[in-house]
Parts: structure tokens; sequence; C-alpha cells
């Protein structure tokens, strides 16, 4: 039996799965450092919910789409609550925060359905906590926008919502329903 053939069968294979692991080119920080910053301004009431209005204070953290749908439910809002009911960095409303933890950045985002391959672009980090002593987990999705920098292009609950589908939901009803209240308002 000749052992090249197999052996450079077996250092292609590696060499594939390594690339689709690995961190793409990119500038500015990586979404770990991106969602630190963010935390630590948001702890501080200087972070980009605290100014929705603001688009570029936005779109330093989020896509231009998200920074969008954000904007477009503040000024819908006056003032008043908007579609996002709690915080949402945290998912709660009245969030008493203990074991704060950013986890490891997942290149290319994670697939859909066994045996898909990651995507190029994407990335996925959960930020796990306490809150009010109950254990929670929240997916930040990222992407890298056209001059390769991370941004947040979702934000995923613990119950299966998102940031953009309950921003989607609420611009596009014009009864004032969202995903968290289905009824009128």
């Amino acid at each position: 039996m000749n052992i090249r053939p197999v052996v450079a069968t077996l250092l292609l294979f590696a060499t594939a799965l390594i690339s689709f692991a690995a961190k793409p080119a990119s500038i500015g920080p990586d979404p770990d450092a991106i969602l630190k910053d963010l935390y630590k301004a948001h702890d501080a009431q200087k972070g980009p919910f605290f100014d929705k209005e603001n688009r570029t204070v936005l779109e330093e953290y989020f896509t231009s789409e998200l920074a969008g749908l954000i904007v477009k439910d503040a000024v819908a809002a006056q003032g008043e609550v908007g579609a996002l009911e709690f915080d949402p960095l945290y998912e709660s409303q009245d969030p008493q925060i203990t074991n704060f933890k950013v986890g490891e950045v997942k290149w290319g985002g994670i697939p859909k359905h066994k045996g898909d391959e990651a995507e190029e672009g994407l990335a996925v980090v959960e930020v796990t906590f306490k809150d009010s002593g109950k254990a929670r987990r929240i997916g930040f999705r990222f992407a890298q926008n056209a001059q390769k920098a991370w941004k947040i292009a979702d934000i995923n609950y613990s119950d299966g919502r998102s940031i953009v589908g309950i921003l989607r939901s609420d611009v596009a009803d014009p009864n004032g329903r969202n995903a968290v209240d289905a009824k009128p308002k």
C-alpha cells in the first residue's frame, strides 16, 4: 500500500478543516472585544441604547440594517418604550447581573443544519451571566461589513426571539404589535 496518497489526503482534509474554523482577515477589534466594549459602555449608561437616534454611535457596534431598525423604533416610539420592552443586552427589564462572561468567538458562525459548512465573514459569541440568580445565555451574531470590520448583525435571546425579529415585526406592523406583545396596543 502506498502511504503517500493517504498522507496527502489527510493533510488536505486537515487544512480544509482548519480553514473553515480560522479567523478571517479583518480590520478593527474582534467580536469578543466589541462585546466587552459595548457592555462596558452600556453599564456606564453611555452605550448606543441610551442614544438610539444617533445612527453614528449605533453603527460603531451594529450592522447598518440593525442600526436602522433601532433608529426607526426609537423615532416611532416618540420618547416612549418601543418594541424593545426590556434591556436588549440582558434580556431583562430590571437586570441584576452577576457572573458575567463573554465567550470565545466561533468563527464562521454556527451552521444551521448538520453537514452545512460554516460561512466566511460570520462569527458568533455567546454571553453568559446570572440575572437575579437565573442563568442566562445570549448569542450575538456578527457579520463583516464591506471594509471587513465586525458588526453585530443580530442578538438571539433564550426564548428563541431575536432583536432583528422583534424590530422587523414592530416596523412591519402599523397597528403597533410586536413579537413580545401580539395584542394591539
